[in-house]
């Protein structure tokens, strides 16, 4: 079974100047086209198409140092996020300054490829740190991108077999502060890993305003915490054909008093490895509705638990229905998906 796949590898940077160059050609692309989609909406109420913008930069991509194909990408984009949004004119894309935007160069299928053990592009080789074994794929789109180091990664679009996960059963997953994920089989990822341990080297960094200091500090912090949920979903993918998760919004409550912690843990994050993964290995992944999942027994169904806010600070609780007692922030059955406990004040 094949499925499509985007693999992330790092280009080395003795290619990062040739790729500011390009991406200062992508932002003086973007910018054109943005004026000229405006100007036509303003003066003539025409909302220009990708097809109806190809033709004003045909023939600029030498100029621009730029593959032709490259620029039909640009207009691409630009026509689906104005459409997306839907602004008559976007951000304009700045290749200077403090609030500068992140390289971009996109890439169309078949404008690049693997030669010479190096990814060749727009008549450029570039090379990269192979983790993946790219000669052994075909590339369909493509993207250099830059992060807020001036790192550049070459991100590609594969088709990659895929083998169908053996797990059997079924798992729930509350979405917690303390901890970030708790599954009903007991296994816990905790949230003290990531942040809390490098605050007062980001505090001392911040102070000091040593900004490349503090961009690889956050760096650091990403890193982990992707690492961190990158194997817990694969190991929970591999064990079980079911996984549901409660659909705790994490957009909303950054609006709260919570927003740091709730920014630290990377909920949406972890919601979007699973599903992706669950899709990838042909199993199920379920996004469930959390109301009274505290209060709720998941023996019987009925809502014995602590209510209110002083009820929050009882750990553990007995139903008075049926007799079986609950770990507020930890599950024990999984026979509904209301069973899926919420922990979202701990």
């Amino acid at each position: 079974m094949k499925q499509t796949k985007t693999l992330k590898v790092r280009v080395r940077d003795k290619h990062a100047a040739q790729l500011n160059r390009m991406a200062r050609s992508v932002n003086f692309c973007w910018n054109y086209l943005n004026e000229l989609s405006s100007r036509a909406i303003r003066e003539r109420g025409l909302f220009l198409s990708a097809y109806d913008l190809h033709p004003y930069t045909k023939g600029a991509g030498k100029e621009l140092g730029l593959h032709s194909q490259t620029l039909q990408c640009i207009a691409a984009e630009y026509a689906t996020r104005r459409k997306q949004f839907k602004k008559s004119r976007l951000s304009w894309r700045k290749s200077g300054g403090v609030r500068r935007s992140l390289g971009w160069i996109p890439v169309n299928t078949g404008a690049a490829k693997w030669k010479n053990g190096q990814v060749f592009h727009n008549g450029s080789y570039f090379k990269i740190w192979d983790s993946y074994g790219l000669s052994n794929y075909k590339f369909r789109s493509a993207s250099f991108n830059e992060d807020a180091r001036g790192r550049w990664y070459f991100n590609v679009v594969v088709d990659a077999d895929i083998k169908p996960s053996l797990g059997q059963g079924a798992v729930g997953i509350d979405l917690g502060l303390k901890d970030i994920a708790t599954c009903s089989n007991g296994e816990k990822l905790e949230n003290s890993r990531f942040y809390r341990g490098m605050e007062e080297k980001l505090a001392i960094a911040q102070r000091s305003h040593n900004k490349k200091r503090t961009r690889a500090i956050h760096a650091q912090i990403a890193n982990r915490r992707k690492d961190a949920l990158h194997k817990f979903s694969r190991r929970l993918v591999n064990q079980y054909g079911e996984i549901i998760v409660g659909d705790v919004s994490s957009q909303k409550l950054v609006k709260t008093k919570m927003a740091k912690s709730v920014l630290d843990a990377g909920w949406g994050q972890l919601k979007t490895m699973l599903e992706y993964k669950c899709d990838h290995a042909g199993i199920v992944f379920k996004e469930v509705r959390e109301a009274y999942t505290t209060r709720a027994c998941s023996a019987c169904g009925s809502l014995s638990g602590p209510q209110g806010v002083n009820g929050l600070r009882l750990r553990d609780w007995e139903c008075v229905a049926c007799g079986a007692r609950h770990d507020r922030y930890l599950l024990y059955q999984l026979s509904s998906p209301h069973s899926i406990q919420r922990s979202l004040y701990c």
